[in-house]
C-alpha cells in the first residue's frame, strides 16, 4: 500500500482566531493565580506568631509489657501520634546550633580508648587496651565494625526516633562539642548539642576509670519532647574469630523478672517489624558476643528504673571466596520514659566476678550452657587454683590431678569388677555362643540374660561398676570444655606451645597425645568385653578421640585435661595391675545332656 502525498501548504480559507479556547484558559489561570497571590499578601489575615510550649509530655506510642511483649516475636505495630516532619514554612523553636565540620575526639583510661565523632555523636571506635584480637599480628580488639556499620548507616550510640526523618537528622547533624580539646583522659566529661531550629538533641557522657560510663540523653522537636533511644548499631564484636564466624556468636538480649533471655540473629526481625513499639519491663538490656558485652542499666540515683527496648537485625554485603554474600548485622536499642534519659553502659568484657559485682548483677551473661551446674564449680575452682599457679595451663594439670584423686577409690573399685568379669568372661561367652543363633527380638535371648545376670549375682558383680569412671568423667569433659570456651579468663591463655587454651592446638600435638595416651590405657586396663565387634570399637576409640580433637572445635585446654587425666590413668592402673594381679579365669561348667 503506498502511503499519500503530504500537503506542504496550508488550506485556503477564512483566518482564523489566534486565540484558541486552550491558550484562553491557560491566560485565565494565571490571572486568576496572580489575583490569589495579590490578595493574600495585601488584605489576607496574618497567621499567629509561634509560642513554644514548655514541659509537654513525651510523644509517643505506650510501652508494651507483659507476656506477648517477653517473646521475640513483637506484637504488630499500631498507630501512634508521631511528630510530623520539618515545613519549611513553621518558624524556628530553638536556635540553630552545628558545627561546620567534622571533628573526632578521644576519650580513654588504662581500660579503652573510644573514639567519638561529631557527626551524629556516635562512636566510631571502641578499643579495649587489655585484649588483644586474632589476627596475624595481633592488634588491640576494637569492638565496632567500621565496614557494617558504614554500610548500614547506623553506629554505636545512635539516636532512635519514630520519625524516620528526624531520626536521620538527629544521627547526621554536626554536633557542637562542650570544648576545644581533641583528647581527654578519664574521669572526663563530654556533651554534644545540635539544632536544626526544629529538632533539638543533646548527648552527654561521663567516663571514670571502670568499664561503666553514664549517658543523659534529650530529643525535644518544637519545644516538643519526643521518646529517643540509645543503640548500638553497626555489629558488635571480636571481628577476627574464625570458628565460628563472628555474627553466630552475637545476640541481643534483655533480662525480664530475673530471667535472662537471648536472641540469636536468627531470631530477629527487620526494624520495620516494630514500628513505634517499645517492650518495657526489663531489668536490663544489650548485646553480646562470646567474650564482650554491651549492657544498657538504669541509673545508679534511680537503680529500680525499668528499661524499654528494641532489637532487630539488617543486613550488608562481605565477600566470601569472591562472592559478595549478605551478612546479617544484630542490632539494639533502649529508652526510658524519664527525661532527659538517663543509663548506665557497661562496655567490655564479661568477666564473671566484675558481672557480678554490678548492680543489678550481669554474670548471667557468661551462659555455660545446660551443664552449668558442672561447668560453674569447674570454672571457679580452676579460677582459684589459678590465684597460686600463675598459668592457666599448669592450673587446668593441677585440677585434672584433684578429679582424679577424688576418683582414684571408684577406679579401684571398678578394676576389683573388671577382674571378676574377667574371671567368668569366659563362662559368659559360652553363655552368648548358645544363644547367638537368635536374634534380639526372639523370646530366648530373654533367657540369655536371666542366666548372665544369674552368675553376676553369684559372683556379686556389678556390670555397671566396672564403666563408671569413665561414665562420670564424660559430663566433667563437656562442662569443662564449655567452661573453657566462654570464660574471658582463657581467652589467649597461653601454655608452652599453645597460644589459646580456649581453642585448639594449631600444630594438632595435643590431640595426637592424647590419642596415644588413651591407647595405652586400654592397652593396661583388662578387658572385660567378650564381644569381637565391641572389642574392636574399644580399640579403636582412643583414634576417634584424636579425630574429634582435630575436626571439631574443642579447646585445647580440654585435650590438656584429657592428656593429663590419661597419664595419671596410666600410672594408676600400672599401680592397680602390681598390686592386684589377674586371677585365673573359672572354666566354664558344661551343661548335662
Amino acid at each position: 500500500m503506498s502511503t499519500p502525498p503530504v500537503n506542504q501548504f496550508p488550506p485556503i480559507g477564512p483566518k482564523k482566531d489566534k486565540f484558541t479556547p486552550e491558550l484562553r484558559i491557560l491566560v485565565a489561570s494565571l490571572l486568576s493565580v496572580a489575583v490569589i497571590i495579590l490578595w493574600t499578601k495585601y488584605f489576607g489575615p496574618k497567621p499567629p506568631a509561634h509560642v513554644p510550649q514548655q514541659n509537654q509530655p513525651v510523644v509517643s506510642a505506650p510501652a508494651i509489657s507483659g507476656p506477648s511483649a517477653a517473646t521475640s516475636e513483637p506484637a504488630e505495630p499500631t498507630p501512634s501520634a508521631a511528630p510530623s516532619t520539618v515545613s519549611a514554612a513553621a518558624p524556628p523553636a530553638a536556635p540553630l546550633t552545628e558545627d561546620t565540620q567534622e571533628r573526632t575526639i578521644v576519650v580513654e583510661n588504662d581500660l579503652y580508648r573510644v573514639e567519638f565523632s561529631n557527626r551524629g555523636a556516635v562512636v566510631k571506635s571502641w578499643q579495649l587496651k587489655k585484649y588483644t584480637d586474632d589476627s596475624k599480628p595481633q592488634k588491640i580488639l576494637d569492638l565496632v565494625h567500621p565496614k557494617a556499620a558504614a554500610d548500614t548507616g547506623g553506629w554505636p550510640f545512635s539516636m532512635v526516633i519514630d520519625d524516620p526523618q528526624l531520626e536521620k537528622a538527629a544521627n547526621s547533624g554536626l554536633y557542637k562539642l562542650s570544648g576545644d580539646a581533641a583528647s581527654l583522659a578519664a574521669p572526663a566529661d563530654l556533651a554534644f548539642t545540635w539544632s536544626d531550629g526544629h529538632l533539638e538533641v543533646s548527648k552527654k557522657f561521663h567516663f571514670d576509670h571502670s568499664y561503666v560510663l553514664t549517658v543523659e540523653t534529650s530529643v525535644t522537636h518544637n519545644g516538643t519532647r519526643l521518646l529517643g533511644g540509645l543503640a548500638w548499631r553497626g555489629g558488635f564484636g571480636d571481628l577476627t574469630v574464625t570458628n565460628p564466624i563472628p555474627v553466630e556468636t552475637v545476640s541481643t538480649f534483655y533480662s525480664e523478672n530475673g530471667k535472662l533471655s537471648t536472641f540469636a540473629h536468627k531470631k530477629l526481625d527487620a526494624p520495620e517489624k516494630w514500628g513505634n513499639i517499645w517492650m518495657g519491663g526489663k531489668t536490663f538490656a544489650g548485646i553480646a558476643d562470646r567474650y564482650f558485652t554491651v549492657a544498657f542499666l538504669p541509673p545508679n540515683d534511680s537503680p529500680g528504673t525499668l528499661l524499654e527496648t528494641r532489637y532487630w537485625k539488617v543486613f550488608h554485603s562481605i565477600q566470601v571466596d569472591g562472592k559478595d554474600q549478605s551478612e546479617p548485622v544484630p542490632e539494639v536499642a533502649v529508652v526510658t520514659r524519664s527525661q532527659p534519659m538517663a543509663l548506665r553502659v557497661y562496655v567490655g568484657p564479661k568477666d564473671y566476678d566484675d558481672l557480678k559485682a554490678i548492680h543489678p548483677p550481669l554474670h548471667s551473661l557468661v551462659q555455660f550452657g545446660w551443664l552449668e551446674i558442672i561447668a560453674d564449680p569447674l570454672f571457679h575452682g580452676l579460677k582459684w587454683l589459678h590465684t597460686y599457679v600463675p598459668n592457666w595451663g599448669w592450673a587446668i594439670v593441677v585440677l585434672t590431678l584433684i578429679v582424679n584423686m577424688v576418683l582414684f577409690p571408684l577406679r579401684i573399685s571398678s578394676y576389683k569388677t573388671t577382674i571378676k568379669m574377667q574371671r567368668v568372661g569366659p563362662e559368659i561367652k559360652q553363655i552368648q555362643e548358645k544363644y547367638k543363633k537368635y536374634k534380639m527380638n526372639d523370646p530366648r535371648k530373654a533367657e540369655m540374660n536371666k542366666e548372665v545376670m544369674a552368675i553376676y549375682s553369684r559372683e556379686g558383680i556389678n556390670p555397671i561398676g566396672g564403666c563408671l569412671p569413665m561414665v562420670l568423667q564424660f559430663p566433667i569433659w563437656f562442662g569443662l570444655n564449655r567452661a573453657l570456651s566462654y570464660a574471658i579468663e582463657l581467652r589467649h591463655a597461653n601454655w608452652l606451645w599453645v597460644r589459646d587454651l580456649a581453642s585448639k592446638d594449631p600444630y594438632y600435638v595435643l590431640p595426637v597425645m592424647v590419642g596415644v595416651s588413651m591407647y595405652l590405657v586400654s592397652k593396661m586396663t583388662p578387658m572385660t568385653i567378650t564381644d569381637p565387634q565391641q572389642a574392636k570399637m574399644m580399640k579403636l576409640m582412643p583414634v576417634s578421640m584424636a579425630v574429634m580433637f582435630v575436626v571439631f572445635p574443642f579447646s585445647s585446654g580440654l585435650a590438656l585435661y584429657i592428656l593429663t587425666s590419661s597419664l595419671v590413668g596410666i600410672l594408676q592402673q600400672w599401680y592397680l595391675n602390681r598390686t592386684h594381679p589377674l586371677p585365673a579365669p573359672v572354666k566354664p561348667v558344661h551343661a548335662k545332656k
